[in-house]
């Protein structure tokens, strides 16, 4: 019995420590529950890769999964056409400064700020490294910021272990990797992002999330 004993505690406290290691989105993402942001502006990404396209591929997908958590997003080409006009479509030079203007302007209770740090084909697949932010119009305060790390695999089996079918496999990867999966790559990323953004306005589960557990600010990912 008394060797048991020790064992026990053990094991209580690992649990513990694994439910201490657990937040509720609530407390992770308390200021969004506080200022409850319902229009939503999506600021073009800032690009630090050599990747060129990466800036609009990743702008153009970023409004759908918020809006499926239930937030109105104003729409991203009538949004570009207005920044575009304004001298505004650089978002490195708003991402620190007051964003009451586009609270005048648009009617956005928050802004979404991206950074691509990473975006380049490597192996066989596409590796993006990309942070998101979302800061309030009003307060100026920081809502929600996640990174994600995420690796899109698009390797291809060929059902063959030959020097001949991995020839076929890089080529068919390659193929692939130039036609449309960017854009998949893009998608993906957003996804796994605000999968776990507090529910919006619209939504049904709106206020009715606070205990879920949230996900980790930063995560890393492979995805086919």
């Amino acid at each position: 019995m008394k060797k048991l004993f020790p064992l026990v505690v053990l094991a209580v406290m690992a649990g513990s420590c694994g439910t201490l290691d657990q937040v509720t989105r609530e407390s992770q993402y308390a200021a969004m529950y506080h200022e409850m942001p319902a229009t939503i502006l999506v600021m073009p990404p800032i690009n630090n890769t050599a990747n060129v396209e990466a800036k609009d591929l990743l702008y153009t997908s970023i409004s759908r999964p918020l809006a499926e958590a239930g937030y109105y997003v104003i729409s991203p080409l009538l949004a570009m056409d207005i920044l575009k006009a304004e001298s505004a479509y650089d978002a490195e030079l708003f991402i620190d400064k007051p964003l009451t203007k586009f609270k005048d302007y648009f009617g956005a209770d928050a802004v979404v700020f991206s950074q691509i740090d990473d975006w380049a084909k490597k192996g066989f697949g596409i590796e993006t490294k990309i942070r998101y932010i979302i800061k309030s119009t009003a307060s100026g305060e920081v809502l929600f910021d996640r990174s994600c790390d995420l690796y899109l695999d698009l390797q291809q089996s060929s059902g063959g272990n030959s020097a001949l079918s991995a020839l076929v496999d890089l080529a068919v990867s390659a193929i692939a990797t130039a036609a449309t999966d960017h854009i998949v790559a893009a998608r993906k990323a957003n996804y796994f992002i605000f999968r776990d953004i507090p529910r919006g306005k619209y939504s049904p589960e709106y206020l009715l999330d606070k205990e879920v557990m949230a996900e980790k600010k930063d995560i890393k990912a492979v995805v086919k």
